[in-house]
């Protein structure tokens, strides 16, 4: 094999159940000498490929991955159809409006629509919040199961808040709600005074997720106005999802929020 082939071959031995590859796994599964994998490892973590971990114990993705993985997705057609409804969500509340996706135990923002509120929150395409306490984290983390989500959380993690999930079975118990609902909340936890109410909508064919998100001041939202968001936030998920057959939105009580124009909704 050439060299590309060699740097292909070591991203693919990336799974979910293997996020770290040590020098001598590489050798073994690879068939090559070990001074061999050690020098493609050194120079694919040089070149931002991968990274070392933690006490050099192994090599995991790097962040050029992440990052290319973020362009290509903030211009995947699923991420093209969330952006093109939340646009028009954001034109009927004038509300900041956001595209996410979840990297492992992370948000990472891919698209940003501004509102035309006085008050704007502001968050960038590439910055990054923890997912278990933001309503895009939180819609998204609801697709896995609790195994799934209590060994992506196998290190206890610190709440920035009261009001964000303390424990585990916090974050689990706030997941059962999401998937019951069909939209996730996040008040006052990683932003102070800010709310966001959320959806995740998947391509079933590519397994790509992203989550549609909405955030305002907490202190100056009216229920009614809320209710209203929540509505269009759940016209969206159904709209989108339908598009590229997510099961999820195909459940009987989420018909209700298929029926309605977005011309009514307005």
């Amino acid at each position: 094999m050439n060299s590309v082939d060699n740097v292909a071959s070591v991203l693919r031995l990336f799974t979910p159940d293997r996020s770290v590859l040590s020098v001598t796994e590489v050798s073994q599964l690879l068939a090559l000498p070990k001074s061999s994998s050690s020098r493609l490892l050194k120079a694919m973590a040089e070149s931002g490929l991968l990274a070392i971990t933690e006490h050099g114990a192994g090599y995991s993705v790097g962040n050029l991955i992440f990052e290319t993985s973020r362009r290509h997705r903030a211009h995947s057609t699923l991420s093209v159809a969330a952006d093109e409804a939340l646009a028009r969500i954001v034109k009927a509340t004038g509300h900041t409006g956001y595209i996410a996706m979840l990297d492992r135990t992370e948000v990472l923002g891919l698209r940003m629509r501004p509102g035309s509120k006085p008050l704007r929150v502001v968050t960038s395409p590439g910055d990054r919040l923890p997912a278990f306490c933001s309503s895009t984290g939180r819609a998204m983390l609801a697709r896995f199961d609790d195994a799934a989500v209590r060994a992506l959380y196998a290190v206890p993690f610190q709440p920035p808040s009261p009001n964000a999930p303390q424990t585990v079975d916090d974050l689990l118990a706030a997941l059962a709600t999401v998937r019951e609902k069909g939209w996730s909340q996040a008040t006052d936890e990683s932003l102070p005074g800010v709310e966001a109410i959320a959806v995740c909508v998947e391509d079933r064919e590519s397994g790509e997720r992203v989550a549609i998100c909405l955030s305002y001041s907490a202190a100056m939202i009216s229920a009614n106005e809320k209710s209203r968001i929540v509505t269009l936030m759940m016209r969206a998920g159904c709209e989108v999802g339908m598009k590229f057959d997510d099961e999820c939105w195909a459940a009987p009580r989420f018909a209700a929020f298929a029926a309605p124009s977005w011309n009514e909704a307005a």
